[in-house]
């Protein structure tokens, strides 16, 4: 079986969030025992000096055992930057009027 295959045969339910540069994608994978985990990834596009794009890809791998903690922390995260800094984007890069560009992609055709 070639890599890419099986690399995606045990992909169960994705999910793509684009946001800018960064794209993030939430895959539901299976394990060889038949239990589901979730993959969650970075992935930045970057361009060499040359103009060639190259991706950057970060992944985390969350199993069911961690679920509660991981998202109690990310609530609890997320919430304090939300309470000490409020919604609006602070960068030398945007602007007072700057408007989010993220999007989730709901469909393999809206790719």
């Amino acid at each position: 079986m070639n890599e890419y295959k099986e690399r995606h045969e045990n992909e169960i339910f994705t999910k793509v969030l684009k946001a800018g540069r960064r794209t993030y994608f939430f895959d539901v994978r299976e394990t060889k025992a038949g239990d589901y985990y979730l993959t969650i990834t970075e992935s930045k596009k970057n361009f060499g000096e040359n103009g060639d794009a190259s991706f950057e890809k970060h992944k985390i791998y969350l199993y069911k055992e961690d679920f509660k903690n991981f998202e109690d922390m990310f609530k609890e995260s997320t919430d304090f930057i939300i309470s000490q800094k409020g919604h609006d984007v602070i960068s030398e890069k945007h602007d007072k009027d700057f408007k989010t560009r993220s999007f989730t992609i709901e469909s393999q055709e809206e790719l």
